[in-house]
């Protein structure tokens, strides 16, 4: 949980109380959001110049960045819409070390997957589309720490733990689903050995195959397809024969799949949801992923 760096005492009593001091002012701004104090508070607390205690004995206030991992903890999203609004560039700036611990990951987009904050993570990927288009495609594939989180991608986390709606919008709005882990792993490979070990309760494991494979109009990875073939027995009874043919290359997606592939892919990434809403689709068209979506 973020809150401030580990502090090694310099023999000062005066350093000690400081940051004790630091301490509890630091844990009364978690509480105040996890409370969901009004906006005009946090932003009060937040800005207090003693509210946090770094290593060496720097004071400091927490930036929006930092404020916006709490807010996404605690599902704040008035507060988060705020930080989002007034501090764009900075609320998703990688935030300080006693944060996270590698400053090359885009915790936001994975702590939003994490605790499927799914109204929250509009908000963020609504943020993205005011960044050039270079930096919003990196952003959103960014890779998460190699020794904490494995190198995955928020696609990688989103399919992992079976977040479906944050799978469709991450897709919708231009996140790659091609993207590997540390391993060489595709957020594909996380969905099939899942429903692998666990052939059970395939509703929201089949829910974001089928999210996942309207965004991969290019067919599946060489290495994925190869380990279909291999163990045809196991897949075709884990996937079923129409799905598995189609897996493993031995016959084309169906018409409709492809109808929706053409068609999610000429919907542009800035406006995903909106470009959608405004297709004359009859609902049963439209993917159960994507649908519920748009009902919010």
């Amino acid at each position: 949980m973020p809150g401030g760096a580990r502090w090694v005492p310099s023999g000062d009593p005066s350093d000690y109380q400081s940051q004790k001091q630091c301490k509890k002012t630091s844990f009364a701004f978690y509480q105040a959001v996890r409370d969901l104090l009004p906006v005009w508070a946090l932003e009060d607390m937040r800005l207090m110049e003693a509210l946090h205690w770094e290593e060496g004995g720097k004071v400091s206030s927490y930036t929006p960045s930092e404020a916006l991992l709490y807010a996404l903890v605690h599902d704040h999203l008035a507060y988060a819409r705020y930080l989002l609004n007034h501090f764009p560039y900075d609320a998703l700036a990688v935030p300080s070390k006693s944060f996270s611990c590698c400053q090359s990951a885009a915790p936001h987009l994975s702590m939003a997957v994490r605790y499927d904050r799914v109204q929250i993570l509009r908000e963020i990927l609504r943020t993205l589309r005011t960044f050039p288009p270079a930096n919003r495609a990196a952003y959103l594939n960014r890779h998460g720490c190699q020794r904490v989180e494995l190198g995955k991608t928020p696609v990688h986390l989103a399919c992992e733990l079976q977040r479906a709606e944050c799978l469709a919008l991450l897709l919708g709005h231009g996140a790659c689903p091609y993207a590997t882990d540390c391993s060489g792993d595709t957020p594909l490979d996380y969905l099939l050995q899942l429903i692998r070990s666990s052939p059970h309760d395939l509703r929201l494991k089949r829910l974001c195959l089928d999210s996942l494979l309207l965004f991969m109009p290019g067919g599946l990875p060489p290495a994925t397809r190869h380990r279909l073939r291999e163990d045809r027995d196991t897949w075709w009874e884990a996937l079923g024969q129409e799905l598995y043919t189609w897996l493993s290359g031995a016959s084309p997606p169906n018409l409709f799949t492809l109808s929706m592939q053409s068609l999610l892919g000429a919907l542009p990434a800035n406006r995903f949801l909106e470009a959608l809403e405004e297709l004359p689709l009859p609902d049963f068209l439209r993917p159960l992923a994507l649908k519920k979506q748009i009902q919010k």
